[in-house]
């Protein structure tokens, strides 16, 4: 792997989901699939994509020709800041958008089998690298995508959204494999319907996903009468890309709106949203972050958390950051009193643990008042020495006091921790905390911290600092196929080679009257490779060129699965 400074910067929990490209492996009928596919989208594109896309395309140095090394990639991307790794098909989305996050792109480095041509539901190499990577060299575009995966990263999941993305994941793995049985497929796609239709109320997440569907995928951008694509779903699919201008894919306004739209991959979409700009798809996301917990917090935030059962963070208005399972929350008048966590926690403050504060300390979880003290008319962050002698709370003397919401702290005080001149922690010996009766906290269990802040400001998904807590991602079980070729079509791959050495000038073009007659005794049906051989033919201009149309013709005919992909070649 090529040297990039932005893959180096990447946390040791992603690492886990990058994998080798092999560029080896990729046999000529793939590089021809790459070709027929780029060649036919340029055509098209032409017309119809954002300028944007067809600079970019130029600028990251992908050709036409062969399917792109990610190495090679890299070295171009690199100077725009970005990178771009392989990974082994649909990877969580969390996961997902914590690459974009650090300016990556992850790139399934398979590619599609020759009768997904026109479209397929699994990522694949023509629609990360020819889709995706070109469009991030417009820099409000790349913004867009940086700030997208900062803020999906902290979206908050639930246990339906992880089964229907490996139900996805599943099925994409099916489908790209050409010896999948019909039965098994069928048995997939109706697992998904079924996930589909019993998801229950929407997470963050899978409303920030159909954001992304609709902008990052399958967006259109300009006039709403006459648009133009940007998505690389769109950019990247010789068949939807053709239909979705048309009349009959119902053209909206971009907008908030957008999350309550579902999407199935393996479906062509009913809508599309066309935005007016790329500054505008900033605008939304700000609009739908503001109703996420991670710029409200509150109540509502840490019942996120809880509800999610995995690693969140909630901030407290001091700046202090609790990242664990949240397990319980005390409320008064639907405002937050006391909040607890179970197992592994870590304190921190701008994403940093703080000293003492990591898993191995607070490994039995944590808990802690939120709320002012009684008796202050100042929040408890902001008390200097002075105030809080007032309020009798004096450092290495036994202290007592009371929250306004009756929580009673009685301990000896041994360490007062301040940030940025506002207190963080306060830590107790000998210490009892009482609410209504009820024991939170006893003196026999050691040591008491206690988060300071009159309100939590924001809870997201994850811990604040990854390392500290020892984020661990686990690679996906279910691996993508790796197709092994009979022999009859490891010969034809063979043919797709010598093609391409006639092309590159490495065979002469007259050898091209050899392959044409194995061809028609061994592998009449394969329209990819009369689609090379007429392309070769025409350029060199042989005598057998009309040969081959009027026999694409007649595959036209007996494959209409394929009559559009064949009507392209033999309109030039």
């Amino acid at each position: 792997m090529i040297n990039n400074l932005v893959i180096e910067q990447l946390p040791a929990h992603l690492k886990c989901f990058i994998t080798e490209q092999h560029h080896e492996l990729y046999t000529p009928r793939d590089h021809a699939v790459w070709r027929y596919v780029m060649k036919q989208n340029l055509r098209k594109l032409t017309l119809v994509a954002h300028p944007a896309y067809l600079d970019g395309l130029a600028k990251t140095g992908i050709s036409i020709e062969s399917i792109p090394s990610i190495d090679e990639m890299n070295v171009i991307l690199s100077k725009i800041g970005w990178a771009a790794v392989a990974v082994d098909g649909f990877i969580p989305p969390s996961a997902f958008m914590e690459f974009q996050k650090h300016k990556v792109l992850v790139i399934a480095a398979d590619i599609r089998p020759v009768d997904q041509i026109e479209y397929t539901p699994a990522p694949d190499i023509i629609h990360e690298a020819a889709g995706h990577a070109p469009i991030i060299v417009d820099q409000e575009y790349a913004d867009y995508l940086r700030n997208f995966g900062e803020i999906g990263s902290k979206a908050f999941s639930s246990k339906k959204d992880y089964e229907l993305y490996e139900a996805i994941r599943h099925l994409s793995i099916l489908k790209a494999d050409p010896h999948s049985p019909e039965k098994e497929i069928m048995e997939a796609e109706a697992a998904i319907e079924h996930i589909s239709e019993n998801m229950g109320i929407p997470s963050e997440m899978a409303l920030i996903r159909n954001l992304h569907w609709w902008t990052v995928e399958y967006g259109l951008i300009g006039d709403l009468e006459n648009p133009k694509v940007y998505g690389a779903g769109l950019l990247s699919s010789i068949g939807e890309c053709s239909s979705a201008l048309k009349k009959e894919v119902t053209k909206l306004p971009y907008s908030i709106d957008a999350i309550h739209y579902n999407f199935d991959i393996t479906k062509p979409q009913p809508q599309l949203f066309v935005t007016p700009d790329f500054a505008y798809l900033n605008q939304v996301l700000e609009a739908f972050a503001s109703q996420m917990a991670l710029r409200k917090g509150g109540l509502e935030g840490l019942l996120k958390a809880i509800e999610s059962e995995n690693t969140a963070t909630a901030v407290f208005t001091s700046g202090l950051q609790v990242s664990g399972i949240f397990s319980e929350v005390l409320t008064q008048n639907s405002e937050i009193v006391y909040l607890k966590t179970s197992g592994n926690t870590i304190l921190c403050f701008k994403d940093k643990v703080l000293p003492g504060h990591g898993k191995e300390y607070h490994s039995h979880g944590f808990g802690s008042p939120v709320g002012r003290i009684k008796g202050s008319l100042k929040p408890p962050r902001l008390l200097s020495d002075k105030d809080l002698s007032r309020l009798g709370i004096i450092p290495q003397q036994q202290v007592e006091f009371e929250y306004e919401s009756g929580i009673k702290v009685s301990g000896i005080l041994r360490q007062i921790i301040r940030k940025e001149k506002h207190i963080v922690l306060m830590s107790f010996e000998a210490c009892s905390v009482q609410y209504l009766g009820k024991a939170l906290f006893e003196p026999s269990w050691g040591i008491y911290d206690m988060a300071v802040g009159e309100h939590i400001n924001s809870v997201y998904s994850g811990p604040a600092d990854p390392v500290a807590y020892g984020l661990q991602y686990e690679p996906p079980k279910e691996k993508t196929h790796k197709v092994q070729y009979p022999e009859d079509i490891r010969k034809l791959h063979q043919i797709y080679s010598q093609i391409k050495d006639i092309r590159s000038g490495i065979q002469p073009a007259e050898h091209l009257h050899v392959i044409w007659e194995l061809y028609r005794k061994n592998f009449k049906s394969d329209w990819l490779l009369a689609s090379e051989m007429l392309e070769v033919s025409n350029y060199n201009d042989l005598p057998f060129s009309e040969e081959i149309s009027i026999h694409l013709k007649k595959l036209r005919q007996l494959q209409p699965e394929f009559e559009q992909v064949i009507s392209n070649v033999l309109a030039g």
